[in-house]
């Protein structure tokens, strides 16, 4: 009798391991690998494979993502930099990235781009997914999905994404398959690059808005990051990066340079620096104006270079053999990939090749 339960408890627990990696296995099948396009939906994972701290740390939406090389901090000021931004990351998935990363790491400076001041509330699920889902698990992770849920999201569905993507083996492609364990990596610490060109034509305007004040959740989580910041030791610096579109109200302006000036900190808006960054709209976007290519993000992160070393002091790493060793690495796939990225803009005017 007692051999017959034992062998029932063993069958049991078999059949539910077995359910286990069937569930674990189908979730990992259906979930998205973002190869063949999306490509932002892996940057925020790619941060957990650097070994060498940062001096600093980009925090933000697409306006740092793609419009900051950090290779060029590198290379012109031995500058170790990192962006941890994501697609329409808002102000409190900031927050806590930032947070997070200050568990791992202690940066001189954190560099936060206030366009996400606009969104006070949670906006949409694509997004949500894009910033969260590629995040360790931790109380960060927890708090920033709970602050963003939109309708319909639920806490479980983050747990176990196959309950959100359960209905994608209509998509499954030989990409799915092909990248089932390994993703490669699409970014350069966190840059996405683009290598080719579309000037700006007509620039849009704003359009009128019936409240032009920033929502008080989107002050109380600035306010966060600044505490955080200060608690920390790292010096905060709030840009608004040389994108046009979205419209820049100046009543936005306007209050940043007032929480700037209360708050003694330092505050870019590099749509005002043309001329001292050398950023040309004709040559150094691939949309119109609404992000930089690789030519423009370069030239804006030697100008905050700039700023970096002779108002905050950093000083180069390029003595340090374990830097130097693993930035050149670093420099010469960056290199090959803009190089590969030209070619083929040259030959039929379109990039094929994002990911690495």
């Amino acid at each position: 009798m007692e051999l017959s339960i034992r062998s029932k408890i063993i069958r049991s627990v078999s059949f539910a391991l077995i359910l286990a990696i069937i569930f674990l296995i189908l979730q990992q099948l259906f979930a998205p690998k973002y190869m063949d396009g999306v490509y932002e939906g892996k940057m925020v994972k790619e941060y957990y494979d650097e070994t060498l701290n940062h001096d600093v740390i980009f925090i933000g939406d697409c306006e740092v993502y793609e419009n900051f090389s950090p290779i060029a901090l590198w290379e012109e000021y031995g500058i170790a930099s990192y962006i941890r931004g994501g697609p329409q990351q808002l102000i409190w998935q900031s927050y806590y990235i930032l947070e997070e990363t200050l568990e791992k790491e202690k940066p001189a400076i954190a560099v936060f781009n206030v366009l996400a001041m606009q969104y006070p509330t949670p906006q949409k699920e694509p997004y949500n997914r894009l910033n969260l889902e590629g995040m360790n698990w931790s109380a960060q992770k927890l708090n920033s999905i709970a602050q963003s849920m939109t309708e319909g999201e639920t806490l479980l569905s983050y747990v176990f994404p196959l309950l959100r993507y359960h209905d994608r083996w209509m998509e499954l492609s030989a990409g799915d398959i092909k990248h089932f364990l390994n993703q490669d990596d699409v970014s350069f610490n966190g840059y996405l690059m683009r290598s080719d060109v579309k000037p700006v034509g007509m620039i849009p305007e704003g359009r009128k808005l019936p409240d032009y004040r920033f929502g008080e959740n989107s002050y109380r989580y600035l306010d966060k990051i600044l505490s955080l910041c200060k608690s920390e030791g790292v010096e905060l610096i709030l840009i608004k990066a040389p994108s046009i579109y979205p419209y820049w109200h100046p009543q936005w302006e306007e209050q940043m340079e007032e929480y700037a000036r209360a708050n003694d900190v330092k505050y870019i808006n590099f749509l005002e620096l043309s001329d001292e960054t050398g950023i040309d709209l004709a040559t150094d976007t691939y949309d119109a104006g609404l992000h930089l290519n690789v030519y423009g993000a370069e030239k804006a992160a030697r100008y905050l270079g700039k700023i970096l070393v002779q108002e905050y002091g950093l000083a180069s790493r390029k003595e340090d053999p374990e830097y130097l060793e693993a930035w050149t690495e670093k420099c010469e796939e960056y290199y090959s990939h803009k190089a590969v990225q030209e070619r083929e803009f040259q030959d039929d005017g379109k990039i094929k090749t994002m990911r690495r």
